[in-house]
């Protein structure tokens, strides 16, 4: 009961207040991230087996997540103020203020016809070109980002804490942030990041499908189904596959399709039925995931309240 209870504080106070003014933890974990990476990546990797490439990146995944996690355990298990600080951890954790302020900043330049404006602020969103991008393009990748980092920020945290506490947020979050700066299939990344992919993968699979059932059921069912069934399998990530697919299918808009990364076009799957997202496509993305969020927090109190009255 107690858990569930200290999800919903965390909501709240990251609905009222956001991400921290000044200084988020995950910025200074990401400098740590650079210079661990320093350390460990060869001068010459082209010199290093793939197998020793990768052990350098798993060594990197316990020097970064192992001291954190446990730090966690401890703040979590201080008497008197351990609840403080699973409310306060999960809080860092969560970006569902964020993801949206910045999916609507978008839709501002959009309806302030400043196209130049949109494609600057959806690029910090998003890991592709966008110098080029359309209106209907800018609409489409706002959208992607919102429902891939709806189940990465959001639910994917949340399912972690309900099932590990504090300490199951912590450790799902920097994996996260690893693997957005590792996973990266290139030169640099293909073996050194192998196990922070890896690992992100394993922790998100089930968060993912669970993510993908939540839109699923607060869009358009019969859709949402039928485009996780039938596409997912067809995206390069066995995790976002299931979720941009069902997200699409819930908002009846179609998304994927050719994109410019790093002044290369990659061609991926088109996901979703409908026409072409535009604007007001956005806003009914960003309420999908917050209507998810409120659910996820109403069924762990629902079943905390549960527990706590048979359990006693």
């Amino acid at each position: 009961m107690f858990t569930s209870v200290f999800l919903l504080l965390a909501v709240l106070i990251d609905k009222l207040v956001g991400e921290p003014p000044r200084w988020h933890p995950l910025v200074g974990f990401g400098r740590l991230v650079r210079w661990v990476e320093g350390k460990l990546y060869p001068a010459e990797p082209q010199q290093e087996s793939v197998k020793h490439m990768r052990l350098r990146g798993a060594l990197g995944i316990a020097l970064l997540l192992i001291p954190f996690t446990l730090l966690a355990v401890l703040l979590a298990w201080l008497p008197f103020i351990g609840w403080f600080y699973s409310i306060l951890l999960l809080y860092l954790a969560i970006g569902a203020k964020s993801l949206t302020q910045h999916a609507e900043a978008v839709v501002d330049a959009l309806k302030g016809n400043d196209l130049s404006l949109a494609r600057r602020r959806v690029g910090m969103i998003v890991s592709r070109d966008t110098s080029q991008l359309t209106e209907q393009d800018v609409s489409r990748a706002t959208i992607e980002s919102v429902l891939e980092n709806g189940s990465d920020a959001i639910f994917a945290t949340v399912f972690w804490f309900l099932v590990l506490g504090a300490p199951g947020a912590v450790l799902y979050r920097l994996a996260n942030t690893l693997d957005a700066m590792w996973g990266y299939k290139n030169e640099r990344y293909l073996h050194f990041g192998w196990a922070a992919a890896r690992f992100d993968d394993a922790m998100n699979y089930i968060p993912a499908r669970l993510t993908a059932l939540t839109y699923a059921l607060l869009g358009n069912l019969r859709d949402g189904w039928r485009c996780w069934r039938e596409q997912a399998p067809t995206w390069y990530s066995p995790n976002a596959g299931p979720v941009m697919a069902a997200g699409a299918g819930a908002l009846g808009v179609e998304l994927g399709g050719a994109a410019s990364y790093h002044g290369s076009v990659k061609q991926r799957p088109v996901l979703g039925l409908g026409d072409a997202p535009e604007t007001a496509d956005i806003g009914r993305a960003i309420s999908l995931v917050n209507r998810g969020l409120w659910l996820w927090v109403a069924l762990a109190l629902a079943i905390g309240g549960t527990l706590g009255v048979f359990g006693a």
